[in-house]
């Protein structure tokens, strides 16, 4: 397959955004030798992995699960830099449990990525035959997730026929319609688990992808399989410290990074852009322009050319996210002592029904399933010392529906709405929580729609069939020579392993393949042969 790059020189890049997709973007293209500026309108780098700074800590806001670091590897080796030569330095730890599950009934299941752990587990708590029932979904999540990687996430598509072109990609799109890959996601978790509970541990996540799990394509299970096979690993002194770590990688190898800098317009000479103008005035001359920001404001810079695209995108459901800390006392009486718990609601299918609504019928979920996150249970850095006293940072996460599908008034709802979040924790066990936790900072659509996030979401365009994979917003602008696309609006998706590939596929299209010198670990290997 011929990938189509764009034409004509692109000896200097301007990428816009400074989140994972664009300091990817950015690695890659220095280490192919491009003179690459890298812009950022906000005072740090991270995007959508930020950092909120409070009086006495900082705690992050943004994505909290982090899977297959080999890409963060990959981008850094693109210009000769390691974990350990960045400053930071990162060291990702992994997390054994990757989650501790909660639900309604009164159990609980550790999730392992280690196969053995994990099947113990489930006859621990599930029984002889459902840990068999497990290795064999395990299995399958497995077979899923080859067949998938390498041709249809880590790849460039310029056609649906890219799908079945070439030797290669044939035989994965085969293999992948062979086991089910295009049936449902929850029927066919259904058909190899009978524990309910045991079922929703691997298919939540498509709700990342924003759809119920009972209509997510069962190729989805390649995140479940993510999440629960390859691995959670936690980088240590936070989430931050990736992007940190990647930018300083990028300024050592000679790439120049300007924070505090937002692109008001970009001009144009026919069909290529030929220079970024800043709100500053400042104008930055280039061959080639790679774009990261969401859809909005991607969309708002190509309009005045015509560029934006017309067909009508459908977004995930957003989340309201309370970041704050507990007295450590307050903090170590609860049941769950875990870096993330997933506390589920009884309601599964209904709550889904209610965040993932059509236009102006969703609601606020009437029995939340809630992701909370405590960092200092990997990093006791992280801890919150104030005189004698000692803090214990926490996050929770409450899906909730975009402001398209329910267009609530979240400045005059947040915070009757966290005090609920918080009184229903409270009911589940987690004692002291309302009275106790210092909220610094709560994100609802609102904040997110304020960033420049379509619909208010956080996690952009929905994956169902008509926005996935070739189907999914091109990376390659059509109407213009030397614009590219990177991000979770584009191809491959939503997530921080997709994001990162985002930003690698869009250095390709313009500087041709690159070189992967840290590529995935195929899922077998990663999976214990399982």
């Amino acid at each position: 397959m011929s990938l189509r790059t764009v034409a004509g020189p692109t000896d200097r890049v301007v990428v816009v955004g400074a989140g994972l997709a664009g300091l990817s973007a950015a690695l890659h293209l220095r280490g192919a030798g491009r003179d690459v500026t890298l812009l950022e309108r906000a005072a740090i780098v991270g995007g959508r992995v930020g950092v909120h700074v409070a009086d006495d800590y900082s705690i992050d806001y943004g994505a909290s699960v982090l899977t297959m670091p080999n890409l963060i590897a990959e981008a850094l080796a693109a210009v000769g830099a390691t974990f350990e030569s960045t400053v930071p330095q990162l060291q990702p730890i992994p997390l054994s449990p990757a989650y501790h599950a909660r639900f309604a009934d009164g159990t609980s299941i550790d999730v392992y990525s280690d196969p053995e752990l994990m099947s113990a587990e489930v006859e621990k708590k599930c029984g002889t035959e459902e840990a068999t029932r497990y290795r064999r979904l395990r299995s399958w999540l497995s077979d899923i997730f080859d067949a998938e990687f390498g041709t249809f996430i880590d790849a460039n598509f310029d056609s649906p026929l890219d799908l079945i072109s070439g030797r290669t990609a044939a035989k994965d799109f085969l293999q992948l319609l062979r086991i089910g890959g295009f049936g449902r996601l929850g029927p066919h978790v259904d058909r190899l688990i009978k524990d309910p509970n045991l079922r929703r541990v691997f298919t939540f996540q498509a709700l990342y992808a924003g759809v119920a799990p009972a209509k997510a394509l069962a190729a989805y299970g390649a995140i479940a399989h993510m999440d629960t096979s390859l691995g959670v690993t936690f980088p240590a002194g936070g989430m931050r410290n990736i992007a940190a770590a990647m930018a300083d990688a990028f300024t050592t190898a000679g790439g120049t990074l300007a924070t505090g800098t937002s692109v008001a317009s970009i001009e144009f000479d026919g069909r290529r852009a030929r220079a970024v103008v800043c709100d500053d005035g400042s104008r930055h001359e280039c061959d080639a322009l790679v774009l990261t920001p969401d859809l909005l404001v991607t969309d708002k810079l190509l309009e005045p050319i015509g560029l934006r695209p017309r067909r009508r995108v459908r977004v995930s459901p957003s989340a309201v996210v309370v970041h704050g800390t507990v007295p450590i006392e307050v903090a170590q009486g609860w049941q769950a002592q875990s870096h993330h718990t997933i506390d589920f609601g009884a309601k599964w299918d209904g709550t889904f029904d209610e965040i993932i609504a059509k236009r102006g019928r969703g609601k606020v979920m009437s029995d939340p399933s809630l992701l909370i996150t405590r960092p200092a249970q990997t990093d006791p850095s992280l801890l919150v010392r104030r005189g004698e006293a000692v803090y214990e940072p926490v996050s929770v996460l409450a899906p909730c529906p975009n402001l398209v599908s329910a267009p609530l008034d979240w400045e005059t709802l947040r915070d009757p709405y966290v005090r609920e979040l918080l009184t229903t924790l409270e009911s589940r066990g987690y004692k002291g929580i309302s009275d106790n936790l210092q909220i610094d900072r709560i994100d609802t659509p609102k904040t997110w729609l304020d960033a420049g996030m379509v619909a208010g979401s956080p996690f952009s365009s929905a994956h169902v069939f008509r926005q996935t994979g070739p189907f999914r917003r091109r990376n390659l602008v059509r109407g213009s020579d030397n614009i590219v696309l990177a991000g979770c609006g584009t191809t491959p998706g939503v997530g921080i392993p997709p994001v990162l590939i985002s930003g690698k596929l869009a250095a390709e299209r313009i500087a041709g393949p690159v070189s992967s010198q840290a590529a995935a670990p195929s899922a077998s290997s990663a999976t214990g042969g399982s």
